[in-house]
């Protein structure tokens, strides 16, 4: 499936429209809702919790986000949609209260975060908890991942939902826990064809790859994470089809 147009039209904001001076952080209610009144499309990330609910939430550990501490995944949706988030009037969302929020009004880019700990198979069922999700959403979605394990399972069981890589030059200094011959391959973004994929979503500073401009003239659509200022998206812009934006005014 390709991408719809919708994602292309205007920039992307990351986590949903945050600021925290005005109350509202990454993946909040509050900041998704902006998102859709300022009518931007936006990209949000899922954890799993303990009994298998999607919750959108970026980080494995609730420590920067939140008083509570621990993994996401050691505690129930349950607990987790009742932890205040830092700066924020709202909890933790679950994934159904968010796609009950954006119905439909502006695309929704979802990043299912590695579950397996080095982009191997061990994926449990988040995929599948999301899928069951989407299948009767009515809106413009994607899902992507920097596993491509999980955008293989996503495939064979949600086709009809476009699907992508989230891709890196994978520096071992940013990716501390993943072995050194897993990150060497996952930066040739060697499976984009295996996934059935239709686009990537590419670190900024890493456009210029070669793999990028071949995966470009191949057909895939271009995206790129993280742009915080007017002049890095202008440069971005260059390659890019579009870009996901936080803290300026896109």
């Amino acid at each position: 499936m390709t991408l719809p147009a919708s994602f292309l039209a205007r920039p992307i904001a990351h986590r949903g429209l945050h600021r925290r001076a005005h109350g509202r952080v990454e993946n909040s209610i509050a900041s998704i809702m902006a998102a859709v009144a300022a009518g931007y499309g936006m990209e949000i990330d899922i954890q799993v919790s303990r009994d298998g609910v999607p919750m959108v939430f970026h980080d494995y550990d609730l420590s920067r986000l939140t008083p509570a501490k621990g993994p996401v995944a050691q505690h129930r949706s349950d607990e987790l949609t009742a932890i205040q988030l830092k700066d924020d009037r709202g909890t933790i969302p679950t994934l159904q209260e968010v796609l009950s929020v954006v119905n439909g009004e502006v695309p929704l880019l979802i990043e299912i975060k590695d579950q397996d700990g080095n982009l191997g198979p061990q994926i449990g069922g988040v995929g599948k908890a999301v899928a069951t999700l989407l299948h009767s959403y009515k809106g413009d979605v994607a899902v992507m991942s920097f596993n491509p394990h999980h955008i293989s399972e996503m495939a064979r069981i949600l086709p009809q939902v476009p699907r992508g890589l989230v891709t890196d030059p994978f520096v071992a200094k940013d990716w501390p826990t993943i072995s050194d011959g897993v990150r060497k391959r996952a930066a040739q973004i060697p499976d984009y064809d295996a996934v059935d994929a239709s686009f990537i979503s590419h670190n900024v500073n890493d456009l210029a790859a070669p793999r990028v401009a071949e995966l470009k003239q191949q057909g895939a659509r271009i995206l790129c994470w993280t742009v915080r200022s007017a002049e890095v998206e202008a440069e971005a812009r260059k390659i890019a089809d579009n870009v996901t934006f936080e803290g300026y005014s896109a």
